[in-house]
């Protein structure tokens, strides 16, 4: 059973010394980064540095590659090899998630492997890929959406506060997209202050409750709090299990909990939900 990662961790791809040194630290998949953490001048070092990567030995973590928007094609001719997950693509709309789709299906053919072995996680972060975001979740390779909020509240205007109000409803958008094209729930976007611990969890938190099941970090030290908030707690697993217990035992798939809650086939399918997160290897 493959994981559905809960965190993503960005490396710098100009950077083979954190490159190599990502594995372990936590997270459960990897996004070397030929795009924002890469001056212009180093793009080509990049693109070296990460095939290098990629051809080096496998770590337990899923290896993705963001790449560039002005160069999707060409990044992914110069990079894709086997051992790779699949591609992120920034400010992703439905025409340039096709041209990542038809590049990827040129690189399968040239080294042999099967169509649609690497995927494609797409990242929301303009206004015309918040109106698209239904199409971009059901685009062919697209198996994870996520959310590029730094870019998407500039060219929407939005000056949003400490909490981040403004762009719940954006962020639902995201949610009923995913689940409408059933792919995983969407990932939520980085925070850049990676010394505010407690701000990482609140906000994590404030994800959770609404739909998103996994999260970006650009630090090492922001994997703990977001791996924990997206793991079911005990208790919440010794709850999933009961409702299911009685579920099975009760005779018209209707029952009343202990709390004097009903309990239908909507709060089942809930409960199966945090048992499928908890136990994913």
């Amino acid at each position: 059973m493959v994981r559905s990662p809960r965190s993503f961790l960005y490396v710098p791809g100009d950077r083979p010394d954190r490159l190599a040194g990502a594995a372990g630290r936590g997270a459960d998949a990897l996004i070397a980064d030929l795009e924002d953490a890469v001056p212009v001048d180093h793009k080509q070092l990049a693109r070296e540095a990460v095939r290098d990567w990629l051809a080096g030995p496998s770590p337990a973590e899923q290896r993705w590659v963001r790449v560039n928007g002005e160069t999707v094609a060409e990044d992914i001719a110069a990079v894709v090899t086997p051992g790779l997950t699949g591609v992120v693509v920034p400010k992703a709309e439905l025409t340039r998630l096709l041209e990542a789709d038809a590049a990827l299906a040129r690189q399968e053919h040239q080294l042999g492997c099967p169509e649609g072995t690497f995927a494609l996680f797409a990242l929301v972060e303009t206004a015309r890929g918040l109106l698209e975001v239904t199409d971009v979740a059901r685009a062919a390779r697209v198996r994870h959406v996520g959310m590029g909020e730094a870019d998407l509240a500039g060219e929407l205007r939005l000056r949003p506060g400490p909490g981040r109000e403004e762009l719940r409803p954006l962020r639902l958008q995201v949610v009923v997209a995913c689940a409408a094209a059933g792919i995983g729930a969407p990932t939520g976007p980085t925070s850049t202050d990676v010394r505010d611990v407690d701000g990482l969890r609140r906000s994590t938190e404030e994800l959770l409750r609404l739909g998103f099941r996994s999260r970006t970090a650009i630090h090492p030290d922001q994997l703990a709090v977001v791996n924990d908030t997206f793991t079911p707690t005990a208790a919440e697993v010794s709850e999933a299990r009961g409702v299911l217990e009685r579920f099975e035992a009760s005779e018209d798939g209707v029952f009343v909990d202990e709390r004097g809650r009903l309990v239908d086939a909507a709060v089942v399918r809930s409960a199966r939900e945090v048992l499928d997160r908890a136990e994913q290897p």
